[in-house]
């Protein structure tokens, strides 16, 4: 189970962004498939036509709970069956951050790595993630439509990874403390003053999209079409609603335990959170629901990508099209928390009301996430008229936001 996804960016690691000419536009943040402009134009890279023979090893940068060999828990082990199948030995890193994993593939030590969306975008731009054939990845056919030709994992109808999962960001409250119960993100922006000192926010610079998220409903007069697409105007109304949020913040979180706790304890009864803390803060005693209020939520989806001068290229390849195998896919989404990629891992959950509980079949629901993006200064919205702020810009406003 994940313990933190910190998103801390680099400035020089999105400087590479800027750089990229735009092209096209976006749909609008949102989750739904086949939308698949992202604003940029990434360096002319073709990705392999058929596989060769296996190399004898993997390296990999992944999220903690991703890549699994019976170390940590005995009983979450999909590395050990992959490597006597394939014959490739897995090396894995776990990352802290997407900058961290951005960084670390930099290197050229790594084959492949499990990517979310503020990160994606800038391996693709910056060469560094190659384009993916979908068709050596066979179980790639399976994968839930609303993952695949995502604004964060491709380009121009071009894949650049294998989806491995997704998940929302909820509003979760104390049924108890809060009181009648909320529909809108507006009980931890406008009305936050109500439970002040006991609300919670996500501690990453990409939560100021949460706040563009809630102003394109509650302030239309700004026009914002993608929470991730801002310009000047549009990210300072965010910016200054977060800061007038600040006052009211207890804590800001990024490990999960310590927003389970809080929430036990009521020193947290409002604010943002994931499926799975909703699920283990209740089994704990915790007197919470958690719920995608009216104007949406943002979210993640998880890709795995390889690196464009990969040593091991097919080694990863059978690495990706093991990872979201039935059987593996259902492994991961459980141990980790998360909906799986795989239509078919369903039916392999030990808990079978595992993808009820994650939404992972309702394509409805998922058509409400605004998954993670990468902010770069040609506005993923399409627009042509205006610049847009960049992430280096989002994580000094982060750091002023919080004081």
């Amino acid at each position: 189970m994940r313990l933190t996804r910190t998103l801390q960016a680099a400035a020089a690691a999105t400087a590479l962004l800027l750089a990229a000419s735009a092209c096209g536009s976006s749909g609008g943040g949102s989750s739904g498939g086949g939308s698949s402009a992202t604003g940029l134009n990434p360096p002319d890279l073709k990705a392999p036509t058929k596989l060769g023979t296996s190399e004898g090893q993997v390296n990999l940068i992944a999220w903690a709970g991703y890549v699994e060999n019976g170390s940590n828990d005995p009983k979450a082990d999909w590395v050990t069956d992959f490597q006597k199948q394939t014959g490739c030995q897995v090396h894995s890193k776990v990352a802290a951050s997407s900058d961290e994993m951005v960084k670390l593939m930099k290197t050229g030590e790594y084959d492949a790595v499990s990517a979310s969306g503020d990160a994606s975008l800038r391996l693709i731009a910056s060469g560094d993630a190659a384009p993916v054939n979908t068709e050596l990845v066979p179980n790639y056919k399976d994968v839930f439509s609303g993952l695949k030709n995502g604004p964060w994992n491709s380009v121009k109808g071009t894949m650049y990874g294998i989806p491995h999962g997704r998940g929302a960001n909820l509003l979760m409250y104390n049924t108890q403390k809060v009181t009648p119960a909320p529909t809108s993100w507006s009980a931890v922006f406008d009305d936050a003053a109500a439970y002040k000192g006991h609300v919670t926010a996500y501690d990453s610079p990409i939560y100021i999209a949460d706040a563009a998220l809630y102003l394109k409903a509650a302030r239309p007069e700004l026009k914002i079409k993608d929470p991730y697409a801002l310009d000047q105007k549009q990210f300072d109304a965010a910016v200054a609603l977060l800061k007038k949020q600040n006052a009211d913040v207890g804590e800001y979180w990024s490990d999960y335990l310590k927003e389970v706790s809080a929430f036990k304890s009521g020193d947290s009864v409002v604010g943002t959170t994931w499926q799975v803390i909703a699920n283990l803060a209740a089994s704990e005693g915790a007197k919470v629901k958690a719920f995608v209020p009216k104007e949406g939520s943002t979210g993640w989806s998880d890709t795995w990508m390889i690196y464009a001068r990969a040593k091991h290229p097919n080694c990863a390849y059978q690495w990706m099209n093991w990872i979201i195998s039935p059987k593996v896919n259902a492994q991961v989404a459980e141990y980790f928390g998360e909906a799986p990629a795989n239509s078919k891992a369903c039916a392999e959950t030990s808990d079978k009301n595992f993808c009820a509980t994650y939404h992972a079949a309702d394509e409805g629901y998922w058509k409400h996430i605004a998954f993670w993006n990468t902010p770069i200064e040609q506005c993923l919205d399409g627009r042509t008229d205006v610049k847009c702020v960049p992430y280096a810009k989002w994580v000094q406003a982060w750091t002023e936001i919080k004081g």
